[in-house]
């Protein structure tokens, strides 16, 4: 362990990171919490309400984990051992999925979406606690002038692995058939992310002294506190919650496509790549203008593209091209939101609370959490429609939120 910062070890350290980003974005669309999961549930034999759950679990369950895994994490001087079990517990979870997939065939279909609900919360509930230990390394081993840079990079960079990552899934799903497609998906995710892994390994974790170590229920007594005196926090928190809708709408909009159209493997693979497109366009663009772009501005982008999804869904229902080329918006506003609010909760943090600050914005994301759930049961109780413009209203109240954040404390 190094008790400072060098530009060596920064560098090195900057390498190992990226090396993750690549292996990761290649196993990414293998297992896309936005396409593949979502169909693989629905040719399980799921419905909205399923669906619901199981987004409920990957997108917010998993956030909300992370307040839990924070209290633990907080008072740990190194984390690099915690993420290494974080990860390997998230290969586990797709090895086991996968071989359930093999062998679904004899099986029914209430079996085989219990097996899926259970592995994919061991797979999202480690993930939360492996992004923690991430965001904490990640902060300190990276020297300050260098972060933005990191995260262009790691973003482009991933969109191209991601790239070659939805070619390949499409390919597959085009040759095999259920539930070998899946099965084989999901295998690849796993040998993907455990090479990814081998980058944590390199780390030159950066020893941070914990000068105040607390218990999980001291933990809890501090978020308010936190929350009340950083309003950049609270701004932050609010803003997730309500832009971060529509990360939990973008799997339903393969529950509304198979509604109005046949949702074969072919039109999968084409959203796919549709998707990836909008990601890398972005990523290149912000990859281009990483020393000149501001986090704030790219929120009010993302803001626009997040909106507009819903609406733009309802008015291209009955015209498949127009539909799938939604997709390539949906790869934009995840591109673009992904790298403004990783910077921006880098930025607002420090080496001392950036863990807690984490747990806190994952916990703090009670829409996302239950949104799934309850837009499943509105969809079967109402109808597409309303629950599509209730988002989109939603998502518009987080410009509130963004126009208040302070940039001069957030753009340094």
């Amino acid at each position: 362990m190094n008790k400072l910062l060098t530009g060596e070890n920064s560098k090195l350290n900057f390498q190992a990171l990226l090396w993750h980003g690549i292996f990761l974005s290649l196993a990414s669309y293998f297992m896309d919490v936005d396409t593949i999961i979502p169909s693989m549930v629905l040719n399980a034999g799921g419905n909205a309400v399923t669906l619901g759950i199981v987004t409920t679990i990957m997108i917010g369950g998993s956030s909300l984990m992370q307040i839990v895994f924070a209290g633990f994490l907080s008072n740990r001087t190194h984390k690099k051992s915690m993420l290494l079990v974080g990860i390997n517990l998230r290969v586990a979870a797709l090895m086991f999925l996968a071989l359930i997939l093999f062998r679904s065939s004899s099986g029914n279909d209430s079996v085989l979406l219990l097996s899926i609900i259970l592995l994919i919360s061991v797979f999202s509930f480690s993930g939360s606690f492996a992004n923690i230990s991430y965001m904490d390394i990640m902060g300190k081993s990276i020297l300050e002038k260098s972060r933005k840079r990191f995260f262009s990079v790691k973003q482009t960079v991933s969109s191209v692995g991601i790239f070659i990552s939805a070619i390949a899934v499409r390919q597959l799903l085009r040759k095999l058939s259920y539930p070998e497609n899946y099965g084989t998906l999901l295998f690849f995710a796993g040998v993907l992310l455990l090479i990814a892994s081998l980058g944590f390994w390199r780390l030159r974790e950066v020893s941070v002294q914990v000068k105040n170590k607390r218990t999980f229920s001291e933990f809890l007594r501090l978020i308010p506190r936190h929350i009340a005196q950083d309003h950049n926090l609270k701004n932050y928190l609010l803003m997730i919650n309500f832009m971060g809708l529509v990360v939990s709408f973008i799997p339903f909009m393969i529950l509304f496509a198979r509604s109005n159209f046949d949702l074969s493997y072919n039109f999968i693979g084409n959203i796919l790549i549709f998707k990836v497109v909008g990601m890398l366009l972005t990523s290149i663009v912000l990859y281009k203008r990483s020393h000149k772009f501001e986090y704030k501005n790219l929120l009010f982008f993302s803001l626009i593209c997040g909106a507009s999804l819903p609406v733009l869904a309802l008015l291209f229902k009955n015209n498949q091209l127009a539909y799938q080329m939604l997709f390539l918006l949906s790869g934009v506003f995840v591109s673009a939101f992904r790298v403004a609010k990783n910077g921006i909760l880098v930025e607002i943090s420090t080496n001392e609370n950036r863990a807690t600050y984490t747990g806190i914005s994952g916990a703090g994301s009670i829409l996302p959490t239950v949104f799934p759930l309850v837009a499943g049961v509105m969809i079967s109780v109402l109808d597409y429609s309303s629950t599509f413009i209730i988002i989109t209203l939603l998502v518009i109240t987080s410009l509130i939120f963004v126009t208040k954040l302070n940039c001069r404390k957030l753009e340094r």
